[in-house]
């Protein structure tokens, strides 16, 4: 796709960055990145980015003087855009020092990682890095002579699994860890099961500003810039089936219907699938519907749940993509087999084709197509880098014992700060409770309003942490 966060990849230097030893203007090399000599275009990219991130700039202005991150080292593993390059230097302004790597091997704006590395950061990314590339760059966040990591933040739980298959002693030093999807929520809640989880962790991804507002509102923008950016496709008239009905299926099903597609769902929970009925969707299972539909989108946190025998069922042209944090949702190794021919269109798009001359289009290999195909809205990334950045100082500070060796849910009262830092942006003006009102309603006047129960209107079914 023709990724305009990323014009400046066009250079022809096929050298592999492990293989170039390369340093920042004032001597440093310990980082891996494309091309060091992009850091002035990346750091244009992260000062647009830090105009749509009202909040994190305002946490940067709070803790000036008090640092609630300093002695905090942290080790990440997320998607290294201009966004969460803000977040990143918000905790450096907040006192902490960074070890990054990328989560995913396609969504790394390399000149971001440059300005980053120019910046003083130890980065391991770049755009299009092989499998043993990806395992390589988190092996050299953790793995550093001198240099202990005490606090994780985490998209996709890659970097947890790591640290516990090769240095499970280094959760002796961890104070906690912060997950951001719901594949990483759910193998954290695994380990809590299985009695292995060593280290509290905080998941933010079932907060109620990462639900709605990066799961929901964005999806429901960058869905489209995916799909148009990688097959200029026309929606309206178009037959869709959207797999899963949570907030991404909820954000996708939105857009998609706004654009005049006919819109189908398929849905495992039952109150999940009543939603997508009174929403105006049509529920199905995905065999009924799989002969016909012109755009498949997967978004369930599940695996396997587009397999071969679907993908030959699949008629002519039919492009099919997933919108879900794992590249599990749709069987593209079955794909890779003698009697199907692979022809690369252009960058993240390829046409599979059958011996009968059917083809498909399959996006993003089977990855997530937002981040891998277009941008995502800056502002509903800063609501979620702050719920970050919040538990990160959370966790760090919190008294002994307060926490134990289990997964959190992060206060309401934090959700309820995230939501209001970004609230000057539209020039909202809240209302106060007046006493009189506040005791009627038996709270207190600065929050929380709501009970933690409470799921903000059509909010999907999330997994309560263990109190």
């Amino acid at each position: 796709c023709t990724d305009a966060a990323s014009y400046t990849d066009s250079s022809d230097d096929e050298t592999s960055p492990r293989d170039k030893q390369q340093k920042n203007s004032k001597g440093n090399g310990d980082f891996c990145i494309k091309n060091i000599k992009q850091a002035d275009f990346g750091r244009r990219e992260i000062e647009i980015a830090e105009q749509e991130m009202p909040a994190l700039m305002a946490l940067r202005k709070r803790a000036q003087g008090e640092k609630p991150l300093a002695g905090a080292k942290v080790v990440g593993c997320t998607h290294i855009t201009a966004q969460t390059a803000v977040l990143m230097e918000t905790l450096s302004a907040l006192g902490a020092q960074c070890r990054w790597a990328a989560c995913n091997i396609y969504s790394t704006q390399n000149e971001v990682a440059a300005a980053l590395a120019e910046g003083g950061f130890s980065v391991f990314a770049w755009k299009g890095e092989s499998e043993d590339d990806f395992w390589w760059c988190i092996d050299r966040c953790v793995n550093v002579e001198g240099w202990q990591p005490n606090m994780i933040l985490d998209d996709g739980g890659d970097l947890t699994h790591w640290i516990y298959k090769k240095y499970p002693n280094m959760f002796k030093k961890i104070k906690g860890i912060v997950e951001e999807s719901v594949t990483g929520v759910h193998r954290l809640y695994q380990l809590s099961k299985a009695g292995k989880l060593c280290v509290p962790a905080m998941n933010v991804n079932d907060s109620v500003t990462k639900q709605k507002f990066d799961n929901l509102y964005c999806c429901r923008e960058s869905i489209l810039d995916g799909l148009k950016r990688t097959t200029d496709v026309m929606f309206g008239g178009k037959q869709v089936v959207v797999c899963g009905y949570g907030e991404v299926g909820k954000g996708c099903c939105a857009a998609l219907k706004a654009m005049g597609s006919i819109v189908y769902v398929t849905e495992i929970d039952p109150i999940c699938a009543l939603q997508a009925c009174m929403d105006g969707f049509r529920l199905v299972k995905l065999n009924e519907v799989i002969r016909q539909v012109d755009i498949v989108i997967t978004c369930t946190g599940n695996k396997n749940v587009v397999v071969r025998e679907y993908l030959d069922r699949m008629k002519n042209g039919c492009i099919v993509c997933n919108m879900g944090h794992s590249n599990t949702e749709i069987d593209v190794a079955s794909l890779r087999t003698p009697e199907l021919t692979w022809e690369r269109v252009r960058s993240q798009v390829d046409h599979v084709i059958w011996p009968d001359g059917k083809r498909i289009v399959l996006l993003a290999e089977g990855r997530l197509l937002n981040l891998s195909c277009s941008t995502v809205p800056t502002f509903v990334l800063s609501i979620t880098a702050t719920t970050q950045a919040l538990a990160l100082i959370e966790l760090y500070n919190a008294p002994e014992g307060r926490y134990k060796q289990d997964v959190y849910l992060l206060p309401k009262k934090m959700d309820e700060y995230v939501a209001s830092l970004h609230l000057p942006t539209f020039d909202a003006h809240l209302t106060e409770l007046s006493d009189e009102q506040a005791k009627y309603l038996g709270l207190n006047k600065n929050g929380p309003f709501k009970p933690n129960y409470y799921r903000y209107e059509n909010t999907s079914k999330t997994t309560s942490a263990p109190a």
